[in-house]
Parts: structure tokens; C-alpha cells; sequence
């Protein structure tokens, strides 16, 4: 065997070619990995030495087995150190015990006896031996009776509640998307409903009711004012785009008037109805403000504007109506001419109740 030299924070390297006495330590120790009373095949354990009561600085080298090949014993690992300050006194050194062991198994069983352990401290070579062989035992197998068993299933445990929480909580956080997108669905739903049966209703009916959102005088207040007007104006665009088929909606004032020029629009309420917008133009982008007089005209102006001009349509569906309707006199058919002759339609055979067909019976 050889030596290998080992550093610490608390050890110096040996002086080169220096020369000690040989003496015998004591007993190595030999510390089974396994808490059992014996050692099986393939069992850890630790061999090892005890320096114990070393000075700070005081030189160890530890030896490095070299096993033979196919040797039943392995190392599995180098030395391991474990140091333990046992005394500090001022302006003396320090002192401690050092335990210094290798891991070893075996794969094979049998009685071993392991080596001494020869370790180099300062200048002296201290021995350890073991205080008695490795013995390594082997599990009795009887061939005979062995019987092998397939693999034990799977130990199933119970749920906990730790385990359970975050699918509670998914559960949970899904149950309430769903049903939120359910309410979600069922609103949009009836909005769509209801938004179509107002695009069902006329266009009179329709800009009444959104003119009739705008009564009272909250409205007339100067910060109120361009909300005011701009519903007032957007019920009767959405009414003239439908009464008088025109773009109202994306059209300016003048354009508007302008396509409503030659219509059945009387001309005092054309002009009426223009100066409403004008003056509702000004309000939305020139912050004009108008008076309480002129915010009290434009209600009535404009409901008078949309039962004016419904009423006219009416009439004008009632005139054309009148118009194709047809003469009735000349619908009719001639009775004269429709109706058989009674004379020729009773003949012999065809009135058997009748005073001839008696005679005919007679005869």
C-alpha cells in the first residue's frame, strides 16, 4: 500500500523524508450502515480510525488501499474526514479529535479480514487493526420450496383533502365561467330580441318613444345641452332615413335638407325643422348655449314633425289606395247574361217535383 497526503483548513503537509517510529494505535472501528445485528450482501459499512487529542497543525497522511482484482470486497469512496475542536485555550493551540473512515461493501458473502490501517501523524506511524474478521452472510435460499410470486400491486390510498382542494377550486372557477357565459348568452339573446322587434316597429312609433327620453327640463341645463339636442337629432335623422329613404344618419344638416327638398314636407315645418338643426349644430360644436325659450320649442317642434309627416303618408296611402281601387260596375258579371233561362232550364227531365213533370208521369 501506499500513502496519500490530505489538506484541511487544520492540517500541513508531511516534511519530505522525514523519519518516525512505528508503534501500534489501537483497534479501527467498524460501523455497519444498516441497523441490523449482522451484515448481508451488498450492506455498507465504515472502517476506520480514531485520532484523538491531535494539535492544531499537527501533519496526517492516510493511507490508499489498492484492492486486487475480482477482490469480494469494494470501496466506494475516499476517505472521509470528521474533525471535533475538543479544546481552545488562549495562546495555546487548538486540539481535536479526528475520525477518518472509508465506505465499504461486499457482494459476495464469507469471513474477510480486513487490513490494518497504518496512519502517518507528524513524524510517527500509528497502526490500527481490526478488533475481529468481516463476516458477511449470505440469505438461505431453500430452491426446493422457492416459489415466485408476481409483483404486489399497487398500494391505493385515500384522497386527502390537501390533494383534493385545487380540483374543488377548478371545478369551482369552471362551474362559474360557464355560468356566466350562460347569463351572458341569454342577455345578448334578449337585447337581440328586443332590438328586433323595435326595428320591427314603425318608424313613428320608434322616434316617439326616443323623443319622449328627453322630456323635462334636466335637459336645458348648459352642461345638458349637447346630450339634448344630440338625441333630439339622431331620433329624427333615424326617422327621415326610414320615412324618406335618405342618409340622414351619416349626412350633415345641409345635405339633409337638402334631399328633402320637393318632398310632402310642408314648407313652414321644413324651415322649422332646418332651423332646429342648425341651432342644434351650433350647440354640439360651437358651445353655444341656447335659451330656456328655444329648449322648450324643440320637443314639440319635433314630435310635430314626425305626426305631421306620418299623417301625410297615411293620406298619400289613402289616396292611392282610392286610386286602385276598381269600378264595380263593370267587376260585376251581367245577371242577364249569367244566369240560365228559366223557361229553357226546365225541361221534361230536369224539374222532377215540377207540375209538367206530374203531367209527364200521368201520361
Amino acid at each position: 500500500m501506499k500513502f496519500t497526503t490530505l489538506i484541511t483548513a487544520l492540517l500541513v503537509t508531511t516534511i519530505a523524508g522525514a523519519q518516525g517510529i512505528r508503534k501500534e494505535a489501537g483497534e479501527a472501528f467498524l460501523e455497519p450502515q444498516q441497523k441490523r445485528d449482522s451484515v448481508l450482501i451488498a450492506d455498507q459499512f465504515r472502517y476506520g480510525v480514531l485520532l484523538e487529542n491531535l494539535e492544531e497543525g499537527t501533519p496526517v497522511s492516510l493511507p490508499e488501499f489498492q484492492l486486487e482484482k475480482d477482490a469480494p470486497l469494494e470501496i466506494l469512496g475516499s476517505w472521509q474526514l470528521d474533525s471535533t475542536r475538543i479544546s481552545k485555550r488562549k495562546e495555546q493551540p487548538a486540539r481535536y479529535n479526528i475520525k477518518a473512515s472509508l465506505l465499504l461493501t461486499a457482494f459476495m458473502g464469507g469471513t474477510y479480514q480486513l487490513p490494518e490501517i497504518p496512519v502517518l501523524v507528524g513524524t510517527d506511524t500509528l497502526v490500527f487493526k481490526a478488533a475481529e474478521p468481516l463476516e458477511v452472510k449470505e440469505l438461505p435460499i431453500d430452491m426446493e420450496s422457492f416459489q415466485a410470486h408476481d409483483i404486489k400491486p399497487q398500494v391505493k390510498f385515500p384522497y386527502t383533502f390537501k390533494e383534493l382542494f385545487p380540483w374543488i377550486i377548478g371545478v369551482y372557477l369552471i362551474g362559474m365561467i360557464i355560468a356566466a357565459l350562460i347569463l351572458w348568452l341569454k342577455y345578448r339573446s334578449r337585447k337581440q330580441r328586443e332590438e328586433e322587434a323595435l326595428l320591427k316597429e314603425p318608424a313613428h312609433i320608434r322616434a316617439l318613444r326616443k323623443l319622449d327620453e328627453y322630456r323635462g327640463e334636466k335637459f336645458w341645463k348648459p352642461e345638458q345641452q349637447k346630450t339634448f339636442y344630440s338625441g333630439v337629432t339622431d331620433a329624427l335623422r333615424e326617422y327621415i332615413a326610414a320615412r324618406y329613404e335618405v342618409g340622414a344618419m351619416e349626412m350633415t344638416t345641409a345635405e339633409i335638407f337638402q334631399d328633402l327638398k320637393g318632398t310632402d314636407i310642408p314648407e313652414d315645418l321644413y324651415q322649422e325643422m332646418k332651423a332646429l338643426f342648425e341651432r342644434a349644430d351650433f350647440v354640439k360644436f360651437a358651445k353655444y348655449t341656447a335659451p330656456d325659450q328655444e329648449n322648450a320649442k324643440v320637443l314639440p317642434q319635433a314630435v310635430r314633425f314626425v305626426t305631421s309627416t306620418y299623417q301625410q303618408e297615411i293620406a298619400d296611402q289613402v289616396g292611392n289606395d282610392a286610386h286602385v281601387m276598381p269600378d264595380n260596375d263593370n267587376v260585376m258579371p251581367d245577371n242577364d247574361r249569367v244566369m240560365p233561362d228559366n223557361d229553357r232550364a226546365s225541361g221534361d227531365s230536369v224539374m222532377p217535383g215540377s207540375d209538367r213533370a206530374s203531367e209527364k208521369e200521368e201520361e
